[in-house]
């Protein structure tokens, strides 16, 4: 079902086309450019609310800029359906995050328009301000290079490091902060205060006003009002130590706050802001989920709500006739409580995730002994690891994707000082919709070749209980990381009575004599699937659950190696360097001679769709792994996939 966009809307394939416009229409556009997005996401679902945050930034950008010549990068990428739709891809977007459709983020092959890719947050300062260098390199001081960042993106050190670096530059980049005070979470810490303290100051604001003015009719008459700008500024900063401006501290020109929801303002500011030379900053001020009642009241809720009734904004959810078994992050968010309740050195962190993490239960239960540190995945690494030097035990929590933004602070901060941090990475394997920037691919090969560091998986909702439960009692130093899926597990009565699991000890799932597949993780499931279909065809095949990625579980492998000469590996994880070559160092270094075959995620960029697809594409879903049985052992292969 294609969705019809409105009448000014349809004639607009190209930025192009958006400046034939008259501007006294552009008004019309957001209002036709939201409804599409409204009409959209309802049937098809995706991120909502900061896009429509966006729609009159959106259209003011591509009205007064020169795009795709001008680079624009958005940050976080999900704020950019509006753009999507102005540049050519109104007819496609219905397919966006769907598999073999367009993305939910801006991707470089996809468009020309798309600058920049940005899944993860907080990467656009450094990105325009590279473009803005290169082509200032290149002796166009034309070009206008231009970061949009907002939904929290801000708190993270590489926003900042970006700056500091600009302000001492004369690259023609302006930074555009989208002020929303969200991220999916309400944003937290000082830099939110600070936001807010220049927002509703009236004296900083109305100097601020005074200058534009001055600077507009200066534009008019007088060729040197470029010299005369940077003296007022000087006259500002002077005028107002007491009240300070971190961007100016930075010697980034600040401009604002402005209403971003002010579309004929929005062009006559960005207007002005062209010819003005050097590294400025727009503080714009906007409402997530703009124009859609439900989602400015619950921001949290509307940031993906998934498929929804437009008219009544009911959230549709599938209904089930048998119960269904929990989401890994809620056994997590309940479990942690739990531990806590019993456990007085346990305490919570979490990178602005708390919803998404579940963590936002420990915050309600026990407010001082979880804390969101906003997005700021190195920070919560090593602020982690300054808990457990007190002897507060961290329990961690990052998205698999978001981990590989701290690296450094795990190998430098936590291994290397052989601390006790419990580190739990939620959406490992496929993330599904959000496609590549967000799968959880590489966690088990990055994790398991560090030293002081226990890399582990549950099967199942119980598991995780119990690894959490292991993961807390008392060890000499090593960190502990535990790693599950996004999505639904496979318990229905998941709240069992929790129980130690050894350090690097798997279990047997099943005997067989015919060859033995060797799983990690809730992806174990399906090879337990296809054990139990291929006993009905007569075939025998052991199940192991590993379990552990580091320690190996070394007496199960024997036992593995010396019964068997075929053995399969699966794994939601990357093929190099992941669990099914942990197998095969084993079975090298101990003189088995087994021939393995690997099944895991391929060596290449996955782009999105539902996780089933994905697994089918990668070969490892349930006929994908039977196909390949079936294949090692000699048998005509009759499973379709």
């Amino acid at each position: 079902m294609l969705i019809e966009p409105g009448e000014l809307l349809s004639k607009i394939d190209s930025p192009d086309d958006l400046k034939k416009i008259d501007p006294s229409d552009l008004y019309k556009v957001c209002k036709e450019l939201r409804q599409y997005i409204i009409d959209n996401v309802s049937v098809f679902g995706g991120h909502f609310g900061a896009s429509l945050g966006v729609v009159e930034l959106t259209v003011a950008l591509h009205y007064v800029f020169n795009t795709p010549s001008d680079q624009v990068v958005w940050d976080v990428g999900h704020q950019a359906y509006g753009h999507k739709i102005l540049t050519g891809r109104r007819e496609k977007f219905h397919t966006n995050r769907t598999y073999q459709g367009i993305s939910g983020f801006p991707r470089r092959w996809e468009s020309e328009y798309d600058a920049f890719g940005v899944g993860h947050s907080s990467t656009s300062i450094s990105a325009a301000l590279g473009m803005a260098m290169a082509s200032k390199l290149k002796g166009d001081n034309k070009k206008q290079h231009i970061a949009v960042i907002g939904d929290g993106a801000l708190t993270a050190g590489l926003a900042f490091e970006a700056m500091n670096h600009a302000g001492f530059t004369d690259s023609n980049i302006i930074i555009i902060l989208n002020d929303n005070c969200m991220a999916i979470d309400p944003n937290v810490g000082a830099l939110k205060d600070y936001l807010t303290d220049i927002t509703t100051s009236h004296i900083y604001n109305r100097i601020k006003e005074d200058i534009w003015k001055i600077l507009g009719k200066l534009d008019k008459v007088a060729p040197g009002a470029r010299e005369a700008a940077s003296r007022l500024d000087h006259l500002l900063k002077s005028t107002l130590l007491s009240q300070s401006n971190l961007f100016e501290a930075l010697n980034l020109r600040y401009f604002g706050p402005v209403d971003g929801h002010d579309i004929n303002h929005m062009v006559s500011v960005l207007s002005d802001l062209k010819d003005i030379p050097g590294p400025k900053l727009l503080h714009c001020i906007t409402t997530k989920g703009k124009g859609y009642g439900p989602a400015e009241k619950d921001q949290t809720k509307w940031h993906a709500p998934g498929k929804f009734d437009k008219v009544t904004g009911e959230i549709k959810k599938k209904i089930f006739d048998t119960p269904q078994a929990p989401k890994y992050q809620d056994v997590f968010g309940n479990t942690i409580v739990e531990l806590a309740e019993k456990n007085d050195k346990i305490v919570g962190i979490t990178p602005a995730m708390p919803s998404g993490s579940s963590m936002n239960i420990m915050m309600k239960a026990m407010p001082d002994r979880a804390f969101d540190v906003g997005i700021a995945e190195q920070h919560a690494v090593t602020f982690s690891a300054g808990l457990a030097t007190q002897g507060k035990l961290p329990f961690c929590n990052i998205y698999s994707s978001f981990m590989q933004r701290a690296y450094d602070q795990v190998i430098h901060d936590v291994c290397i000082q052989n601390l006790a941090v419990n580190f739990f990475l939620d959406r490992a394997g496929f993330a599904g919709a959000d496609g590549a920037t967000h799968h959880g691919a590489y966690d088990l090969a990055y994790m398991r070749c560090l030293p002081n560091l226990i890399v582990a998986a549950p099967m199942d909702e119980p598991e995780l209980r119990n690894l959490m439960y292991s993961s807390q009692l008392p060890r000499e130093g090593q960190a502990y990381t535990i790693r599950y899926p996004r999505g639904q597990g496979v318990t229905p009565d998941w709240k069992t009575e929790m129980q130690e699991i050894p350090v690097g000890k798997g279990r047997k799932i099943r005997d067989g004599k015919d060859l033995a597949i060797l799983t990690i993780g809730h992806i174990g499931n399906y090879a337990k699937e296809v054990t139990a279909r291929l006993e009905k065809k007569g075939l025998d095949i052991a199940h192991y659950d590993m379990r552990f990625v580091k320690p190996l579980d070394e007496e199960m492998l024997h036992e593995v190696f010396s019964t068997f000469n075929k053995v399969i590996t699966v794994e939601d994880g990357c093929i190099q360097g992941g669990f099914g070559s942990a197998i095969i160092e084993f079975m090298v270094d101990k003189g088995y001679a087994s021939k393995v075959k690997r099944l895991g995620i391929p060596d290449e960029v996955v782009e999105q769709g539902e996780q089933i697809e994905l697994q089918r594409y990668s070969g490892f879903c349930p006929d994908g792994i039977e196909k390949e049985v079936l294949e090692l052992i000699g048998k005509k292969v009759t499973s379709p996939l």
